[in-house]
């Protein structure tokens, strides 16, 4: 089903380089949690697909998780953590993560929250960076005891309440403060385990792929576009990095890599005002009819066309 672009997603970033640009949601493993209009939102986990995922690619807001019920084993960068209990996460929007629900019924909640959101809020970043829970990951996982689940509990609703509130955000905003308060002042953090070798290397290939994609620009082109020559740099087999990516996340680096430089050039589309040549350019294409012909079959429409207002 078709439906047109919004005046805001039209974002004005006619840059050189755009190093945060807005995710957008694909069918596959890897999960591009997308929070595209509200500078804030928040989800109940009951209602909410708890599906396991591998998130590699938010890069534009924040997200604070609370698991209420549910076990499983939730990846932060390269630490593991076996969830068994009540806990909460403080997740940057640089992280890379991933959850396996081993058993149980999803509970709990999550938000995101922009930016943007942060900067009009001058208490809120003032306690995000005085507390530090994103950044110093040692503070990230937080267990809450059963009996300070209730209060957390409460909190988390009259968030969730608050959604679409005369005044809303503001409260929100108060109440993110308190969340963290608490938090910390519990300092119930978890201990985290290594992850295994082959999660490393997936870590590894999904941080490189992020890094290329932020450094696109339309002077230099991305460097790296081939399954091989991101196992080159990573110093594995292309056959072993495809093996274990197939196994994980049950697609191959070559169908991550191409799913990853379709969302950029959707973004880069909406978002700035480069030409069709600068942008094939910048994604790795040596002319327009390639890109053309590439975003086409990935999408069923011309760049030029989605670019005018038809959003898959």
């Amino acid at each position: 089903m078709e439906r047109k672009l919004t005046t805001s997603m039209k974002m004005s970033m006619d840059h050189k380089a755009i190093d945060r640009l807005r995710d957008f949601p694909e069918l596959t493993p890897i999960y591009r949690e997308a929070h595209d209009r509200p500078p804030i939102k928040v989800f109940n986990r009951e209602i909410e697909d708890c599906r396991n995922y591998l998130s590699a690619n938010r890069r534009d807001f924040y997200k604070i998780l609370m698991i209420a019920g549910g076990k499983g084993v939730f990846t932060l960068g390269l630490n593991k953590y076996l969830i068994d209990t009540p806990t909460l996460l403080f997740i940057h929007p640089n992280d890379i993560i991933s959850w396996q629900k081993t058993s149980g019924e999803s509970a709990g909640y999550y938000l995101l929250f922009k930016r943007d959101f942060i900067n009009h809020h001058p208490m809120l970043k003032a306690t995000l960076e005085r507390l530090n829970l994103f950044k110093d990951k040692s503070k990230s996982v937080i267990r809450i005891e059963d009996r300070d689940l209730p209060s957390f509990n409460r909190l988390w609703e009259s968030m969730y309440q608050e959604q679409g509130n005369e005044l809303g955000y503001d409260a929100i905003q108060a109440y993110i403060q308190l969340l963290m308060i608490e938090s910390a002042r519990k300092s119930n953090y978890l201990v985290p385990q290594r992850t295994d070798e082959e999660y490393d290397h997936i870590h590894r290939f999904f941080g490189l792929l992020e890094e290329e994609v932020s450094q696109i620009n339309y002077e230099n082109p991305i460097r790296l576009r081939t399954a091989q020559e991101f196992a080159f740099s990573l110093n594995l087999h292309p056959n072993y990095l495809n093996r274990i990516l197939k196994k994980r996340t049950g697609q191959n680096v070559s169908t991550h890599i191409k799913g990853r430089l379709l969302d950029e050039c959707k973004a880069l589309l909406i978002q700035t005002t480069w030409t069709l040549d600068q942008i094939s350019y910048a994604v790795g294409f040596s002319d327009q009819p390639n890109f053309n012909f590439f975003f086409k079959k990935n999408t069923g429409y011309t760049p030029n066309a989605f670019r005018k207002g038809v959003l898959l």
